[in-house]
Parts: C-alpha cells; sequence; structure tokens
C-alpha cells in the first residue's frame, strides 16, 4: 500500500489580506514594491492572490519585531519556497 500525501495550499485574495494585516491596498503595493511584502500570484485572468502561509509567516516577522532587512529577507526566501 502506498501512502498518499495531500498538500493544501490556502489563497488569499487581496481584501483577505488586507483584513489579516491591517494594511491598506496602496500600502501592500509599496511594500511589495520595497521589498517587503510578498508579492501576489496570477490565479487566472486579471485576479491574484497570495499564499496565506506567506502572509502567517510575515505577520509572524512584524509581532517579533523582525527589521525591515530580515523582513526583506524573507520575503526572498518566500518567493524561493514557492518553486522549491
Amino acid at each position: 500500500m502506498t501512502a498518499q500525501i495531500i498538500l493544501t495550499y490556502c489563497l488569499l485574495r487581496r481584501a483577505a489580506v488586507e483584513q489579516a494585516t491591517g494594511y491598506s491596498r496602496s500600502t501592500i503595493y509599496r511594500k511589495i514594491k520595497g521589498g517587503l511584502f510578498s508579492s501576489p500570484i496570477s490565479i487566472g485572468g486579471d485576479r491574484v492572490a497570495w499564499p496565506k502561509s506567506e502572509i502567517e509567516a510575515l505577520n509572524k516577522a512584524r509581532i517579533a519585531g523582525k527589521s525591515d532587512d530580515e523582513i526583506k529577507q524573507l520575503v526572498i526566501e518566500l518567493h524561493a519556497a514557492r518553486v522549491a
């Protein structure tokens, strides 16, 4: 018998990201441009979403008092993990 691994990924649309972070739309995109926030992924058409795990990791880092440089490194790591 073979074991089956089931991975579940939850994607959050922008409104949910705004609610989860407390950031406005413009702040989210300003932080993305500055490397301080994960970029969204396309989910078809002109729709985008963010992996819930990435938003949670960014919130956790902010709560822990991580510096902007540490947040930028985290964003790099999160993006790299998407393709791993």
